[in-house]
Protein backbone atom coordinates (compact mmCIF):
# COMPACT_ATOMS: atom_id res chain seq x y z
CA UNK A 1 0.00 0.00 0.00
CA UNK A 2 1.41 3.40 -0.92
CA UNK A 3 1.47 6.29 1.51
CA UNK A 4 -1.27 8.29 -0.23
CA UNK A 5 -3.69 5.35 -0.11
CA UNK A 6 -2.98 4.89 3.59
CA UNK A 7 -3.70 8.58 4.15
CA UNK A 8 -7.00 8.29 2.27
CA UNK A 9 -8.12 5.44 4.50
CA UNK A 10 -7.09 7.33 7.62
CA UNK A 11 -8.89 10.47 6.45
CA UNK A 12 -12.07 8.57 5.65
CA UNK A 13 -12.11 7.12 9.16
CA UNK A 14 -11.64 10.51 10.78
CA UNK A 15 -13.70 12.63 8.40
CA UNK A 16 -16.57 13.04 10.83
CA UNK A 17 -14.35 14.42 13.55
CA UNK A 18 -12.61 16.79 11.17
CA UNK A 19 -15.90 18.11 9.80
CA UNK A 20 -17.21 18.63 13.31
CA UNK A 21 -14.15 20.72 14.10
CA UNK A 22 -15.01 23.08 11.27
CA UNK A 23 -18.56 23.88 12.35
CA UNK A 24 -18.96 27.59 13.02
CA UNK A 25 -18.21 29.23 9.67
CA UNK A 26 -21.25 30.64 7.89
CA UNK A 27 -21.66 30.47 4.13
CA UNK A 28 -24.69 32.75 4.27
CA UNK A 29 -23.04 35.71 5.95
CA UNK A 30 -21.89 36.85 9.36
CA UNK A 31 -23.26 34.78 12.19
CA UNK A 32 -25.11 36.17 15.17
CA UNK A 33 -22.96 38.10 17.66
CA UNK A 34 -20.89 35.90 19.92
CA UNK A 35 -21.40 35.61 23.66
CA UNK A 36 -20.36 38.43 25.96
CA UNK A 37 -16.82 37.08 26.26
CA UNK A 38 -16.65 35.96 22.61
CA UNK A 39 -14.60 37.05 19.66
CA UNK A 40 -16.99 38.78 17.28
CA UNK A 41 -18.82 37.37 14.29
CA UNK A 42 -17.79 34.73 11.79
CA UNK A 43 -16.38 36.08 8.52
CA UNK A 44 -17.78 35.04 5.15
CA UNK A 45 -15.20 32.48 4.03
CA UNK A 46 -16.75 31.18 0.83
CA UNK A 47 -15.21 33.82 -1.50
CA UNK A 48 -11.51 33.52 -2.25
CA UNK A 49 -9.38 35.40 0.24
CA UNK A 50 -5.72 35.89 1.00
CA UNK A 51 -4.09 34.27 4.05
CA UNK A 52 -4.27 36.66 6.98
CA UNK A 53 -7.13 38.68 5.53
CA UNK A 54 -9.50 37.87 8.40
CA UNK A 55 -7.12 37.60 11.37
CA UNK A 56 -3.37 37.94 12.03
CA UNK A 57 -1.40 34.82 11.20
CA UNK A 58 0.99 33.03 13.53
CA UNK A 59 3.84 31.54 11.50
CA UNK A 60 7.03 33.46 10.87
CA UNK A 61 8.96 32.76 7.67
CA UNK A 62 11.04 29.93 9.13
CA UNK A 63 7.99 28.24 10.68
CA UNK A 64 6.10 28.49 7.39
CA UNK A 65 8.97 26.90 5.48
CA UNK A 66 9.28 24.13 8.05
CA UNK A 67 5.53 23.55 7.94
CA UNK A 68 5.59 23.39 4.13
CA UNK A 69 8.43 20.85 4.17
CA UNK A 70 6.62 18.76 6.76
CA UNK A 71 3.38 18.87 4.76
CA UNK A 72 5.26 17.51 1.75
CA UNK A 73 6.64 14.56 3.70
CA UNK A 74 3.10 13.69 4.72
CA UNK A 75 1.59 14.20 1.25
CA UNK A 76 4.23 14.43 -1.48
CA UNK A 77 3.50 15.07 -5.13
CA UNK A 78 2.39 11.93 -6.93
CA UNK A 79 1.88 11.84 -10.68
CA UNK A 80 -0.44 14.67 -11.69
CA UNK A 81 -1.46 15.28 -8.06
CA UNK A 82 0.46 18.18 -6.48
CA UNK A 83 2.09 18.07 -3.08
CA UNK A 84 0.41 19.48 0.00
CA UNK A 85 2.57 22.60 0.06
CA UNK A 86 1.87 23.29 -3.63
CA UNK A 87 -1.80 23.57 -2.66
CA UNK A 88 -0.98 25.93 0.21
CA UNK A 89 -1.82 23.52 3.03
CA UNK A 90 0.78 25.22 5.25
CA UNK A 91 -1.24 28.45 4.88
CA UNK A 92 -4.41 26.54 5.82
CA UNK A 93 -2.70 25.29 8.98
CA UNK A 94 -1.47 28.79 9.79
CA UNK A 95 -5.02 30.14 9.38
CA UNK A 96 -6.37 27.28 11.48
CA UNK A 97 -4.13 27.84 14.50
CA UNK A 98 -4.50 31.64 14.20
CA UNK A 99 -8.31 31.67 14.20
CA UNK A 100 -9.88 33.36 17.24
CA UNK A 101 -11.92 30.30 18.21
CA UNK A 102 -11.08 28.22 21.30
CA UNK A 103 -11.15 24.85 19.54
CA UNK A 104 -8.75 26.15 16.89
CA UNK A 105 -6.51 28.22 19.17
CA UNK A 106 -5.73 25.21 21.35
CA UNK A 107 -3.66 23.85 18.44
CA UNK A 108 -1.51 26.99 18.24
CA UNK A 109 1.11 26.31 20.90
CA UNK A 110 1.50 22.56 20.18
CA UNK A 111 1.97 23.26 16.47
CA UNK A 112 4.41 26.15 16.91
CA UNK A 113 6.38 24.28 19.59
CA UNK A 114 6.38 21.15 17.44
CA UNK A 115 7.75 22.98 14.41
CA UNK A 116 10.45 24.48 16.62
CA UNK A 117 11.39 21.01 17.89
CA UNK A 118 11.50 19.59 14.36
CA UNK A 119 13.78 22.38 13.21
CA UNK A 120 16.06 22.13 16.24
CA UNK A 121 16.28 18.36 15.96
CA UNK A 122 17.10 18.63 12.28
CA UNK A 123 19.91 21.06 13.02
CA UNK A 124 21.25 18.74 15.73
CA UNK A 125 21.09 15.62 13.58
CA UNK A 126 21.70 16.91 10.07
CA UNK A 127 23.40 20.25 10.56
CA UNK A 128 20.66 22.38 9.02
CA UNK A 129 17.05 23.45 9.19
CA UNK A 130 14.39 20.85 8.42
CA UNK A 131 13.43 22.54 5.15
CA UNK A 132 17.10 22.39 4.10
CA UNK A 133 17.49 18.68 4.90
CA UNK A 134 17.44 16.01 2.21
CA UNK A 135 14.25 14.11 1.43
CA UNK A 136 15.68 11.03 3.12
CA UNK A 137 16.60 12.95 6.27
CA UNK A 138 13.16 14.52 6.51
CA UNK A 139 11.45 11.17 6.04
CA UNK A 140 13.66 9.52 8.67
CA UNK A 141 12.80 12.12 11.28
CA UNK A 142 9.08 12.00 10.46
CA UNK A 143 9.05 8.21 10.54
CA UNK A 144 10.48 8.34 14.02
CA UNK A 145 7.88 10.86 15.17
CA UNK A 146 5.09 8.81 13.61
CA UNK A 147 5.78 5.84 15.89
CA UNK A 148 3.84 5.54 19.16
CA UNK A 149 5.97 6.98 21.96
CA UNK A 150 5.98 5.83 25.56
CA UNK A 151 4.71 8.23 28.20
CA UNK A 152 7.54 10.33 29.53
CA UNK A 153 9.88 9.50 26.66
CA UNK A 154 11.77 12.15 24.68
CA UNK A 155 9.47 11.58 21.70
CA UNK A 156 6.15 11.67 23.56
CA UNK A 157 5.42 15.34 22.79
CA UNK A 158 6.86 15.30 19.23
CA UNK A 159 4.79 12.21 18.48
CA UNK A 160 1.58 13.89 19.65
CA UNK A 161 2.47 16.98 17.62
CA UNK A 162 3.10 14.94 14.49
CA UNK A 163 -0.22 13.10 14.74
CA UNK A 164 -2.10 16.39 15.05
CA UNK A 165 -0.10 18.06 12.27
CA UNK A 166 -0.70 15.05 10.03
CA UNK A 167 -4.46 15.29 10.64
CA UNK A 168 -4.46 19.01 9.84
CA UNK A 169 -2.41 18.38 6.69
CA UNK A 170 -4.71 15.67 5.37
CA UNK A 171 -7.79 17.69 6.31
CA UNK A 172 -6.49 20.72 4.46
CA UNK A 173 -5.27 18.77 1.43
CA UNK A 174 -8.43 16.74 0.86
CA UNK A 175 -10.58 19.86 1.27
CA UNK A 176 -9.06 21.37 -1.88
CA UNK A 177 -10.49 20.64 -5.36
CA UNK A 178 -7.30 18.76 -6.31
CA UNK A 179 -7.42 16.74 -3.09
CA UNK A 180 -11.06 15.88 -3.59
CA UNK A 181 -10.34 14.69 -7.13
CA UNK A 182 -7.48 12.56 -5.84
CA UNK A 183 -9.80 11.07 -3.23
CA UNK A 184 -12.39 10.33 -5.93
CA UNK A 185 -15.03 12.49 -4.27
CA UNK A 186 -17.59 13.75 -6.79
CA UNK A 187 -19.66 15.91 -4.48
CA UNK A 188 -22.98 17.59 -5.05
CA UNK A 189 -22.87 18.02 -8.82
CA UNK A 190 -25.70 17.66 -11.36
CA UNK A 191 -25.93 14.47 -13.39
CA UNK A 192 -25.72 14.79 -17.13
CA UNK A 193 -28.78 12.53 -17.50
CA UNK A 194 -31.08 10.62 -15.17
CA UNK A 195 -33.32 7.96 -16.64
CA UNK A 196 -34.86 6.89 -13.37
CA UNK A 197 -34.12 3.87 -11.17
CA UNK A 198 -32.70 0.72 -12.81
CA UNK A 199 -35.30 -1.65 -14.27
CA UNK A 200 -34.30 -4.55 -11.99
CA UNK A 201 -34.80 -2.36 -8.92
CA UNK A 202 -38.25 -1.27 -10.14
CA UNK A 203 -39.23 -4.92 -10.65
CA UNK A 204 -37.88 -5.92 -7.24
CA UNK A 205 -40.02 -3.25 -5.56
CA UNK A 206 -43.09 -4.35 -7.47
CA UNK A 207 -43.42 -1.06 -9.30
CA UNK A 208 -43.88 -0.44 -13.00
CA UNK A 209 -41.70 1.41 -15.45
CA UNK A 210 -44.69 3.54 -16.34
CA UNK A 211 -43.99 5.83 -13.42
CA UNK A 212 -43.01 9.22 -14.78
CA UNK A 213 -39.60 10.30 -13.63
Amino acid sequence: MDRRLAIKWMLAAGAGAMIADRIGFSAEGPAAPAAETGYGTDPVLMPAHKPGEYWPLTFNDAERRTAAALCDVIIPAEGAVPSASALGVQDFIDEWISAPYPDFAKDRKPVVDGLSWVDSESKRRFGGAFYEASAGQRLALCTEMAQPAADGSALETPSKFFRRFRNLTTGGFFSTPAGMRDLGYVGNVPLARFDGPPADMIAKLGLTDEVAW
